[in-house]
């Protein structure tokens, strides 16, 4: 008989980055849901190593090695039913009713009941993303009854440095980099006239040359923003 009782780790948004906290987590719990953009195999390896019950859909910047994963799943899980897809917009309006559906993509945190059906995002505990939260949650099934504990993962990162840029600020700095790419312009005249650390500058020409077609928003997605540069231009 199927148990009926059992904590889950619910996580998304990894992009390439599990944390050790998010890693501590995973062993107190019996399986794991993982709502896509994983970024590299490496991270679903590192994951079942720590917990072999693992539930994962594919995200939108998973790409070639990851073309065996699923984009929605249904499964049962401690006698309850679930539906997971990455991006919320692509659950089916037809959808059996499902007890949680769970999705993540935005890198924010949503926890709400709509017709019965438990929906639950757990933001992104991969890398910060100018001052966004870093979350995941436990979902506890209890027999009839269950709870979710919203994990915020922040405050166990000693030190961790945030850019003050705005998203729309960010955006705006990536696009004169780029314009200053297709001059010829060297990587240390853009950090100078930009006010931004080499390893910034020289880490959004590499995604430009690599990604042909990249626009200044895909390479946001892409960077570890908050590991490589602050509004004061140096390295955090």
């Amino acid at each position: 008989m199927e148990r009926k009782t059992g904590r889950i780790a619910v996580i998304s948004d990894t992009h390439g980055l599990l944390r050790p906290e998010v890693a501590e987590i995973l062993k107190t719990c019996d399986a794991v849901i993982h709502g896509g953009d994983i970024n590299t195999p490496g991270i679903l390896e590192e994951i079942r190593r720590i917990n072999p019950s693992l539930y994962v859909v594919r995200g939108n910047n998973d790409k070639e090695w990851a073309e065996k994963l699923p984009k929605e799943l249904s499964f049962s899980l401690f006698g309850k039913s679930f539906y997971m897809v990455h991006n919320k917009k692509h659950i089916p309006k037809d959808l059996e009713k499902k007890d949680f559906v769970i999705y993540g993509h935005s890198h924010k945190y949503e926890a709400y009941v709509q017709e019965g059906v438990q929906y639950l995002n757990p933001g992104s505990c991969g890398p910060r993303r100018f001052h966004q939260p870093v979350t995941m949650a436990v979902l506890i099934i209890e027999a009839e009854s269950f709870h979710i504990e919203k994990m915020d993962i922040l405050p166990r990162v000693e030190q961790e440095k945030v850019p003050e840029l705005s998203q729309k600020d960010m955006e705006k700095l990536i696009k004169g980099i780029l314009k200053e790419l297709e001059k010829g312009t060297t990587v240390a005249s853009m950090a100078k006239k930009f006010q931004v650390s080499k390893e910034f500058a020289e880490q959004v020409c590499r995604i430009s040359v690599t990604h042909p077609g990249v626009t200044a928003h895909g390479i946001m997605d892409k960077m570890e923003v908050n590991k490589i540069v602050s509004k004061s231009g140096k390295n955090s």
